[in-house]
């Protein structure tokens, strides 16, 4: 199997520089909306942080948070975390800021997605149910499940382990 052969004993985190014995989380330190601007664009029309990300064009603002997927594991009782971005309408946004730093805040919004996940085609705008947690955790999203798409799929009816460990290995090694 895939995951013995290869499978590392720790990670070491890209955010906090420490090592891990637990799985790492896969994340992307931007939304994809964020990662195809121009640096200049960066500088003048963006604004981010580990928790948030707004853009604003000429005609438009686009909002994002970053939020958590807890992808469910075949015969496993463990689950791979990704750390994600969803974009969300200003009603929403509004609400999440004002609420930002309240540990009782329970709150579902909707949105999209927007990262491009390796494994996938074609990952961006995917519908998700956005939904706060107690303590100031990052949002957990959900995939709509009558959205057909395979990330959609995979979500609902869980992946295998050696799919897990392949992700694992494919995000921590950087390799295609």
């Amino acid at each position: 199997m895939f995951w013995k052969k290869k499978r590392k004993k720790t990670y070491k985190c890209s955010v906090c520089g420490k090592t891990h014995k637990d799985w790492p989380a896969l994340t992307f330190n931007s939304p994809n909306s964020y990662f195809e601007l121009s640096e200049a664009e960066k500088k003048s029309i963006a604004m981010i942080d580990s928790d948030l990300c707004k853009i604003t064009y000429e005609d438009q603002t686009d909002r994002f948070i970053r939020v958590v997927l807890k992808q469910k594991i075949l015969a496993s009782e463990q689950i791979l975390n990704y750390g994600l971005w969803v974009s969300l309408s200003e009603k929403s946004w509004n609400n999440y800021i004002t609420n930002f730093n309240n540990e009782n805040h329970e709150e579902q919004y909707f949105g999209w997605l927007d990262n491009r996940i390796k494994e996938y085609e074609n990952t961006l705008n995917i519908p998700m149910s956005v939904i706060t947690q107690k303590g100031n955790n990052r949002p957990e999203i959900i995939p709509h499940d009558d959205y057909e798409h395979p990330f959609v799929v995979d979500y609902h009816n869980g992946i295998s382990l050696d799919e897990a460990f392949k992700r694992i290995h494919k995000m921590t090694d950087n390799s295609e």
